[in-house]
């Protein structure tokens, strides 16, 4: 615990070194991602070894001001959690370097790198919180720091507005936390994690629920992900990156630990959490397919990412309560292989969408085109984490499904809704691999492949080599995992020996078919390399011609005749309305000679828009009624206050 406190001490470290030396902007950045990365990789050495090992939980506390105790546990389910922390974090400082290069903006930089390393200090401290204050003390610096993040370009409008979106969201569900918490002191007079499983049944299921909404709220699980697509398109791509891929896995971890720590014996819990993964995975790539802006589609892609881990944790949690080893063991271990590898690509994939705005000038894919010969570094990286997190083969985001999947197989055997629920996640797991690579397929085709739509696409050139190279070791990774997966999936199986049901599961058989997909791969690999290899010999003494494709009767084809996002998505985003509603716009052609017409289509988000109509507008027309109370008669002001007063003496 000692080699950790010192790492989170580097981490901030490196947070106060921006803010000295904002006015040296080099030094500071160079300074300041040292430092901070140090940190981070004595604290990623400290986890892997600790968690690889048989290292018993490790637990320490201090008072704090001789009022409350600030109490931690090290497990292997926190130190699971730490890996992907402290393995994104330092990657995304280093991506950072060029990315935020613009000298004008020195102060504000240094101190994007303060909250920076905050929120990765603040982000291990939750994991490893072992009562009441110290995690919601911890949370909330998580959820402060990051709102700082979001705002960094604050001059812009919708920025701003998307901030006070995600503060407002992360309060919400900080107070649906609290009121969980207040249920639990109210029965255990503790604030000790360890009192939980100590109060009625009846109360367990009420303070999941709540418990879950608020996690639930920074995971991004349906219909409380809207903050996710505003939030990212305004932050940084590096901060994209770690909050996708890191800080809304902390919702994740919440829950399970909450699950957890209950011991909560009804069933419903479990199927809880399975159908709403479902929900929110197939939802979330279905309205990741219907947008344009490549920041917003990545948002909604989370979304579907956090379904499909719940789909995981939903069906371990149903294989304890119906007493199926198999069924918990390799639900969980799927959904924590499925947490670790979407920190990798999806942090691959939103530095990718910040090289393209970088040097495209743009996020809509309508307006891209052609940068996979403009910008080859960053496209060919882009396709890898594509591959990656459709599920594809021999990529990483594959063997963290099929964990899953062999778990939700397992459950087959049982009878009744168990069965049923085993059924349907199979089944959207299908779905939602098929949606995702037609996503995916989409963002490459338009945004890579073809013609520049626009003058500053065609201007498009590579990015700088702290982008690039990041970009390059994230690609790498997705390949490694997905090629040498047995040293990953022991990495999951580390993760879970702390959990009593599971553990003591014999793993020997998985294992041979995990060494089987490894081969497999290995073999697709060599495959494509020689027939690389092969075709470059070939055509070794041979002039290549090049000329333009059959252009269906067109003899002089242009970009506009070039698919669109929305016209390559139509007809799929169609079958999910209405959970999907698609608002279009067209004038119509009402003269013998028309003029100019127009064709526009959006698709809305149906959370979005029930949140707006169910909540928002009734209580803003309720507050419009009180309005009279804010009248600036300081004599009244300070009769409410002598009121209030006595109002509460009465009640105390």
């Amino acid at each position: 615990m000692d080699t950790l406190l010192v790492s989170l001490s580097v981490i901030l470290a490196g947070g106060i070194i921006a803010l000295l030396f904002a006015h040296q902007f080099t030094l500071m950045k160079l300074a300041t991602i040292a430092t901070t990365s140090a940190g981070c990789v004595l604290g990623l050495v400290y986890s892997l070894t600790n968690l690889l090992s048989n290292t018993e939980t490790i637990e320490q506390s201090w008072d704090w001001f001789h009022i409350f105790t600030l109490a931690f546990k090290v497990d292997s389910i926190a130190l699971f959690f730490l890996v992907p922390i402290f393995t994104i974090a330092p990657l995304a400082l280093f991506y950072s370097y060029h990315y935020l290069g613009d000298t004008a903006k020195a102060t504000r930089t240094a101190v994007n790198y303060f909250f920076f390393a905050v929120l990765v200090a603040s982000m291990a401290l939750v994991v490893t919180a072992a009562n009441i204050v110290t995690f919601a003390l911890a949370w909330e610096i998580m959820s402060l720091s990051s709102f700082f993040l979001v705002v960094f370009d604050y001059q812009v409008k919708e920025n701003r507005q998307a901030g006070y979106l995600y503060f407002i969201f992360a309060q919400g569900g900080a107070m649906l936390l609290f009121a969980a918490f207040a249920i639990l002191y109210q029965h255990t007079g503790s604030f000790d994690f360890s009192t939980f499983a100590t109060i009625p049944e009846g109360a367990k299921l009420l303070v999941f629920i709540l418990a879950f909404l608020g996690f639930g709220s920074k995971a991004g699980i349906f219909p409380l992900h809207i903050w996710l697509p505003k939030a990212h398109p305004a932050a940084p791509s590096h901060v994209s990156a770690i909050m996708s891929g890191v800080m809304i896995k902390m919702g994740i971890y919440g829950i399970f630990r909450i699950y957890l720590l209950l011991e909560a014996a009804t069933p419903l819990i479990g199927q809880i959490v399975l159908v709403t993964g479902m929900v929110t995975g197939v939802l979330g790539v279905v309205y990741a397919l219907a947008k344009q802006d490549i920041k917003q589609l990545l948002a909604y892609s989370s979304v579907e990412n956090i379904g499909i881990i719940l789909i995981g944790l939903g069906i371990g949690m149903v294989g304890i309560s119906e007493q199926n080893q198999a069924m918990a063991f390799f639900g969980f271990a799927g959904a924590f292989l499925h947490v670790f590898n979407h920190s990798i690509f999806k942090s691959l994939l939103f530095m990718g969408a910040g090289a393209v705005l970088h040097k495209a000038k743009s996020k809509n894919i309508d307006q891209l085109g052609g940068l996979m010969k403009r910008m080859p570094i960053t496209g060919r990286t882009f396709l890898a984490g594509s591959v990656a997190i459709s599920g594809l083969p021999p990529f990483s985001g594959f063997i963290g499904e099929f964990l899953i999947y062999y778990g939700a197989f397992h459950g087959i055997s049982n009878h009744r809704i168990p069965f049923i629920l085993a059924i349907l996640a199979i089944v959207s797991l299908a779905v939602i691999g098929g949606l995702a690579t037609a996503c995916f397929t989409k963002v490459v085709g338009l945004a890579f492949l073809g013609e520049p739509r626009t003058e500053k696409a065609s201007k498009a050139t590579e990015t700088g080599f702290s982008m690039t190279m990041i970009m390059i070791i994230l690609a790498i990774a997705c390949l490694v995992i997905g090629v040498v997966p047995e040293p990953f999936i022991r990495l999951a199986f580390a993760g879970i020996k702390d959990i009593p049901y599971t553990s003591g599961y014999d793993i020997q058989s998985f294992m041979e078919i995990a060494r089987q997909i490894s081969q497999t791969g290995a073999i697709f690999i060599g495959l494509l390399l020689l027939i690389s290899l092969l075709r470059k010999i070939l055509y070794l003494k041979k002039d290549i011609g090049s000329g333009g494709t059959w252009g269906c009767g067109f003899t002089q084809p242009t970009v506009r005749m070039q698919y669109t996002g929305t016209s390559y998505a139509a007809e799929m985003i169609d079958f999910y309305r209405p959970f999907v509603p698609v608002k279009r716009i067209y004038t119509g052609i009402t003269k013998i000679f028309p003029g100019k017409t127009t064709w526009e289509t959006e698709v809305e988000d149906v959370a979005e828009i029930n949140f707006q109509q169910r909540l928002i507008l009734p209580l803003l027309k309720f507050m419009n009624k009180l309005r009279w109370i804010q009248h600036g008669k300081i004599q009244l002001y300070i009769a409410y206050i002598v009121l209030a007063i006595i109002v509460l003496l009465l009640f105390l």
